[in-house]
Parts: C-alpha cells; sequence; structure tokens
C-alpha cells in the first residue's frame, strides 16, 4: 500500500468535496423545486383574497427581462419582479425589501397594496 502523503490526503478530500457538492446541487428535490438557471417553478394562490400566480416566462417580454425569466401576476395584472444578484427577489412594490422568492415578492406586494388595485406599468 503507498505511503499517504499530504499531497495525495488533499487531493482525496479535494475530490470528496466536490463529489458532495455536485451531488447536493443535482438532487431530484432540486431539480422539481427550479427549472431552468434556477428559475423557481410555477405557483397559483390565493393570499389575503388577492390572486397571485407566477410561473417561468417564455422570454418574450419587455423591460429588458429584469425578471429573470420569471412572470408574476396579483389579480391578473403583471408585478414586474427583479431577481437581485444574491438570488433574492424584489418587486415594483415592494423595492427595498428584498425576498427569497418570486412567491414572497408577490405576498409582500399585496401586503403592500392592502385593498388597492395594482395598476399595469406602460411598456417603454
Amino acid at each position: 500500500m503507498p505511503e499517504l502523503t499530504r499531497r495525495r490526503a488533499l487531493t482525496a478530500a479535494a475530490a470528496l468535496t466536490a463529489a458532495a457538492g455536485i451531488r447536493a446541487v443535482d438532487t431530484p428535490a432540486a431539480s422539481a423545486a427550479e427549472h431552468h438557471h434556477g428559475s423557481p417553478g410555477a405557483f397559483d394562490e390565493v393570499y389575503k383574497g388577492r390572486r397571485i400566480q407566477g410561473r417561468p416566462a417564455d422570454g418574450g417580454g419587455h423591460h429588458h427581462d429584469h425578471g429573470g425569466g420569471y412572470a408574476v401576476f396579483v389579480d391578473g395584472v403583471e408585478l414586474h419582479v427583479m431577481r437581485n444578484a444574491d438570488g433574492s427577489w424584489i418587486s415594483v412594490v415592494s423595492h427595498y425589501a428584498p425576498v427569497p422568492t418570486p412567491r414572497a415578492a408577490a405576498r409582500a406586494a399585496v401586503d403592500e397594496l392592502q385593498d388597492a388595485v395594482l395598476l399595469p406599468l406602460p411598456a417603454n
């Protein structure tokens, strides 16, 4: 049996770490919850009496696709969302309060709007 050297131990540790990282990222649960490029899956629910929906966008949207390929709607009106570099999400309604998911952004918008109607943003 070859002698265990520091180099071999570090190489083995690096290989195990890399293998563990790949396995953690490629689990079925992670694949089911996220679509292409880490985009969250679709949702459709009623939150505080308002219908909120979210789904991966087809890429044909306007505003330079700031939503990271994801579309969110409150009562059928598009809520413009943007994914930050750290993976958090913000919306046009709650721009200074990052949240972890587009669903959380939709809920935060409903909380902020209360009974007010979300008005569509004009396309430039």
